[in-house]
């Protein structure tokens, strides 16, 4: 008898689309939920690991492994239920959240999207050693005599290319100097283009007094379905999570005291490297001193050492 002879032939009533699904865990946990047919969407070369984990399961008939982009398949049925872990650093970083909203094409009316909709969270924030850490990383260009060699010439470039990356670790959230704001993504509403150029503006309210050395960033992501909502948070306030939190430090430290308001944008625009381009701008009502930085979400700066 075969090993997987106990697999019985099914009529399909729920349907789910697995996108990106790497490895395909979702897919198995789709089954283990009852879903009666699943179509898994991975590239090469992942998708023919996910594929000898599916047969080894002896999941043939019910987990069908779609091999290319989401956006290069065609999915054989529409779907009930389209599933994803399309989150990255600061939720948008790899440009995945694209091809999940791509897939809706196949999703039937009243469908479900897990994750259903997203939250950026950011908030002001201080941190002197933080940002004299990031400073001196530049300190080797500044020597004159390095074998002979002036270096210092390239310096300000060098500068400019470490403040240009975001900082990926987490931190104590008495660091933070007001209530975060959020950004709200409905992933059953947005269309790819949404998410191409957003633009979140920000007025806080300073709860201390000090130099506000830039901007603090994470995510909540939500999983309602028809009885209950469940969320996923990468807070600095909830257990630490694999995307952990990331901070844009501004190029000059704003002074602001305890009651003034910090007002601003942060832009955020897609570009070519499946990431973001995040161009921050912030002004001290009040005194008028006004600060920003332009940084490359695609090449960030791991500060902890577990990432």
């Amino acid at each position: 008898m075969s090993p997987c002879s106990h697999i019985s032939q099914r009529t399909v009533t729920l349907v789910v689309l697995d996108v990106c699904c790497g490895s395909g865990i979702l897919s198995f946990f789709a089954v283990q939920a009852g879903a009666t047919r699943v179509y898994a969407v991975e590239s090469n070369p992942m998708a023919k690991y996910t594929q000898i984990l599916v047969q080894n399961n002896c999941l043939s008939e019910r987990i069908r492994v779609l091999e290319g982009k989401v956006e290069e398949v065609s999915c054989p049925d529409m779907v009930d239920v389209i599933v994803s872990e399309p989150m990255g650093y600061m939720l948008l970083n790899l440009k995945l959240m694209e091809s999940f909203l791509h897939a809706k094409k196949w999703l039937r009316p009243n469908g479900l999207m897990f994750p259903s909709y997203g939250d950026i969270h950011l908030a002001p924030f201080s941190d002197e050693q933080l940002y004299f850490e990031h400073y001196a990383r530049a300190s080797f260009w500044q020597q004159r005599g390095f074998y002979g060699v002036n270096l210092s010439a390239l310096h300000s470039a060098t500068m400019e290319e470490f403040f240009r990356q975001p900082i990926v670790d987490s931190f104590d959230v008495q660091i933070l100097m007001a209530r975060s704001v959020k950004h709200c993504i409905n992933f059953m509403e947005a269309k790819e283009e949404d998410l191409h150029r957003m633009e979140i503006p920000f007025g806080f309210t300073l709860l201390q007094s000090g130099l506000v050395h830039g901007l603090a960033f994470w995510f909540d992501v939500a999983y309602r379905g028809s009885k209950s909502t469940v969320w996923l948070s990468t807070a600095p306030t909830e257990p630490l999570t694999r995307w952990y939190q990331v901070r844009c430090l501004l190029q000059t430290p704003l002074f602001a005291k305890l009651g003034q308001t910090l007002s601003g944008t942060v832009l955020l625009v897609a570009n070519d490297r499946q990431s973001y381009d995040i161009n921050i701008t912030a002004t001290v009502d009040q005194s008028g001193f006004r600060s920003g930085n332009v940084l490359d979400l695609k090449d960030p700066f791991f500060r902890t050492p577990f990432c």
